[in-house]
């Protein structure tokens, strides 16, 4: 019996210690797991990403010399001058003049020895920095639609206007150019060979500095591709797999989630994105911060699908638009969209509307040599009209009228002069004096 009751004990503490063996091994296991590779972020890409110098560019460029004035919209040829202005250095911006109408500003356009790049919207400073070298800029972020330049051969210093016709203020700066001979030979040299440029006035304000001479503009004729809707869902949306598609009419497709709708016109080939749960705000948007949100929102899914280019920036509505353009001239349409535009709440964006066709390929058969009459003759037709309150019109540029072809897979851009008045743009038509208001707003 006393055997039987060494034996239990036996047991019962092998029991016990087996237990506490299983229950430690239990709490210091580690299992051997292979680790796993976190999978690479997926980058949504449309088309193509963009710099800032890509985006923001003048649409015109004057010299003033000391017995004529030249001007040219050629894109190579204001090119080779913003080429040549990134060696410069830019100091000393200061504001001159904070009511400075149009008579101060058409005096300053008529100074010889002097030229100016034009630009369709205001230019904030914080913003130009990134495309010149100013050195150590202080001050507010002030903006601007014109760079006048004022030149001196006996010294390397010029003289450098930043002027907004619209807030009608002036911030002068100091230039130092690091070789005299060279901006003789890339700037001045080339202006004086532009094409000769006259000043008309249509009121006591506008100014324009317009071609004499007739325009020849070759006409194209580009095979009309499209992004699929369905990689803008991809980029645009935080869950796509949650997006629902739906046929709400004949050319009309939505994407939806909780949190925003992404309309699509088929038969025009433009998306429209709004995401009305973003706040939105009344304040006034300090105009280089806003560029740049909405700049690096396009960029983030690469959605420079063609040539576009800065055409508006509205603090005040916290709008930026961007103008599509062809061989360095705007295009104009009124039976597709060729804006690529967005408003933007208090963190992102609200409403982003653009084309999502894309201009494939040229079709060199279908190319032609177009002549438009000159500016000084399209003003004076404007002056004239019963149809058109000449007197309004504060500028006249070249640009591409875009229409179908026969084809509807085919866009013929038509050379065409087009006007503005009070920031509306229209085709001129010889035949009637007007035209259909497009474009830009």
């Amino acid at each position: 019996m006393k055997q039987v009751e060494i034996i239990k004990s036996v047991v019962l503490f092998l029991l016990v210690a087996l237990s506490i063996t299983l229950t430690f091994s239990i709490w210091t296991y580690t299992p051997n797991l292979k680790t796993l590779e976190q999978k690479p972020t997926v980058d949504i890409s449309i088309s193509k990403r963009a710099t800032i110098d890509d985006v923001i560019k003048p649409y015109k460029s004057t010299f003033r010399f000391e017995d004529s004035l030249t001007g040219t919209t050629d894109s190579t040829e204001i090119e080779h001058i913003l080429k040549a202005m990134k060696n410069w250095t830019i100091s000393d911006v200061v504001s001159k003049d904070q009511n400075f109408d149009a008579g101060k500003l058409n005096l300053l356009l008529n100074k010889r020895n002097s030229f100016t790049l034009f630009y369709h919207t205001e230019i904030p400073l914080g913003v130009f920095e990134d495309l010149v070298n100013i050195d150590e800029m202080k001050g507010p972020d002030t903006s601007f639609d014109r760079v006048i330049i004022e030149w001196n051969s006996l010294n390397t210093r010029l003289d450098m206007h930043l002027v907004s016709s619209l807030h009608k203020w002036r911030y002068s700066a100091q230039v130092h150019v690091p070789d005299m001979q060279k901006f003789n030979q890339t700037i001045l040299l080339r202006g004086k060979n532009f094409s000769p440029y006259t000043q008309v006035k249509t009121n006591e304000e506008s100014l324009l500095m317009i071609p004499v001479n007739s325009l020849e503009i070759i006409r194209n004729t580009y095979y009309q591709d499209a992004i699929s809707p369905s990689r803008f869902r991809d980029a645009l949306f935080n869950d796509p797999n949650a997006v629902r598609r739906s046929q709400v009419g004949q050319n009309v497709e939505e994407f939806q989630d909780d949190n925003a709708l992404m309309t699509i016109n088929t038969d025009k080939k433009i998306l429209d994105y709004v995401h009305p749960t973003t706040p939105k705000t009344s304040d006034v948007s300090i105009p280089s911060e806003l560029f740049l949100d909405v700049f690096d929102y396009i960029n983030e899914h690469g959605g420079w699908s063609n040539e576009y280019r800065l055409a508006n920036l509205n603090p005040l509505s916290r709008t930026v638009k961007f103008q599509l353009h062809v061989h360095g001239l705007p295009v104009f349409s009124d039976s597709t969209s060729t804006m690529i535009e967005q408003v933007w709440g208090v963190d992102r964006v609200f409403r982003y509307k653009r084309p999502y066709y894309i201009l494939d390929s040229n079709l060199p058969s279908e190319t032609e040599t177009v002549s438009l009459p000159s500016g000084v003759d399209v003003v004076k037709m404007l002056l004239e009209s019963d149809d058109v309150t000449g007197s309004l019109v504060d500028e006249i540029i070249p640009g591409y009228y875009m229409k179908h072809d026969t084809n509807p897979n085919l866009f013929m851009l038509e050379p065409s002069w087009f006007y503005r008045i009070k920031g509306n743009w229209t085709r001129f038509s010889p035949e009637n004096f007007g035209g259909e208001m497009i474009g830009l707003e």
